[in-house]
């Protein structure tokens, strides 16, 4: 639980404001203990100023980011925070960060506690927004991107729709969009073609990847990244969705023979603020933020993108491995019937579904947005 400053009034005349999100607090702290050590100004800070000879920062951030197991979290998430903020302004600012996933905070709650100011700088994934507001998740639909080249357009569409919701609904300020590597099918039998999925229980992490693998005539299994292999080895699932690299990494290329290529989705997430504390840090730092935060976010998909395919070669043991466990993995490439099959689940299954789930207001936004990059609109509700 994060407790109020022994001092609120200094706090809150305080010039310069440290602003706190140290999710090690969660660690044994539910929501609802978490609102009621709220501040009703939405901002938790204490005065962190430098005195005369003192080489302390001007201010320090509390970061929630991105899940501890991928490895985008420790290459660049927190280097950034840890070090390079500091570089970047001379020793002035700093800050700390701790996945989200390791900070005992229910993933879909997150977007709430942002809102409130509980967490002011957190990373959260559109597919646990979408908990809340299920048209967050309209870019990275289950087969909706089958190459980094789409879900690019696809972001680029959403973009302004999301950054003034955000703001205008949630009080909410969008830093940065993040992207993991392409979500592949990893099974344990023979995957000649989407076909073969008929039938399967397939781990997936979302809703919208579970109407993909309805689509295909499998049953999805929704379950959190830390799960994977627990169910894989108990036999509640013989299939799993998630990026080829993370999937490496713990040891899915043991337990499974065959990984079709095809994106289920990516698995966006943004990085934000909340509206409060973001005006509350140091003019200086926000600016930095501004500045350096775009540079993050494209080191990110860079990142994502040469994951994705290394992420394969790792897996099957052909080609470049640098920083994974090469294996024996057949890797399927998927075919234009295969893709052509995509689409169509995507058309008749997927977005239908979500719609469904949503109501006029995913349609209004699907048409508003995404219609002219993917040619495709939103079925009516009616």
């Amino acid at each position: 639980m994060i407790a109020a400053p022994h001092n609120l009034g200094a706090l809150r005349g305080s010039r310069r404001p440290v602003v706190y999100c140290h999710a090690a607090r969660f660690l044994k702290a539910s929501f609802a203990a978490a609102l009621l050590s709220f501040i009703p100004n939405g901002v938790l800070a204490a005065d962190a100023t430098s005195k005369p000879g003192n080489a302390q920062p001007v201010q320090t951030l509390r970061i929630v980011g991105g899940l501890a197991g991928a490895g985008r979290f420790a290459r660049l998430e927190q280097p950034f925070w840890t070090g390079e903020l500091a570089k970047l302004s001379n020793g002035k600012f700093t800050a700390e960060v701790v996945p989200f996933d390791r900070a005992g905070i229910p993933g879909q709650d997150l977007l709430r506690m942002m809102q409130i100011g509980v967490i002011p700088f957190g990373t959260t994934l559109l597919s646990q927004m979408a908990a809340i507001a299920p048209e967050f998740n309209a870019p990275d639909l289950g087969g909706l991107n089958p190459d980094i080249a789409s879900l690019r357009k696809a972001v680029a569409s959403f973009r302004p729709y999301l950054k003034k919701a955000l703001h205008e609904q949630y009080n909410i300020e969008l830093l940065g969009i993040y992207t993991y590597p392409a979500q592949v099918i990893f099974c344990q039998k023979p995957l000649a073609s989407l076909a073969d999925v008929k039938g399967r229980r397939v781990r997936v992490s979302s809703a919208t990847g579970a109407d993909f693998i309805r689509g295909l005539g499998g049953t999805p299994v929704v379950t959190e990244y830390s799960e994977v292999m627990r169910n894989m080895a108990s036999g509640n699932t013989e299939c799993a969705v998630t990026a080829a690299k993370s999937g490496n990494s713990i040891g899915l290329h043991e337990k499974t023979t065959q990984l079709y290529n095809l994106p289920v989705t990516w698995g966006l997430s943004v990085f934000a603020a909340n509206n409060n504390a973001w005006h509350a840090i140091h003019p200086e730092l926000r600016a930095l933020l501004e500045r350096e935060l775009p540079n993050l976010e494209q080191r990110i998909w860079a990142a994502s993108e040469r994951d994705t395919v290394e992420g394969i070669a790792c897996n099957t043991g052909v080609g470049d491995c640098e920083s994974g466990k090469k294996g024996k993995m057949v890797a399927m490439t998927p075919t234009r019937d295969d893709l052509k099959r995509s689409e169509q689940i995507l058309r008749t299954v997927v977005l239908k579904n979500w719609v469904q789930r949503c109501g006029e207001k995913c349609a209004t936004v699907w048409n508003e947005t995404l219609r002219r990059v993917t040619r495709l609109d939103a079925p009516s509700t009616n």
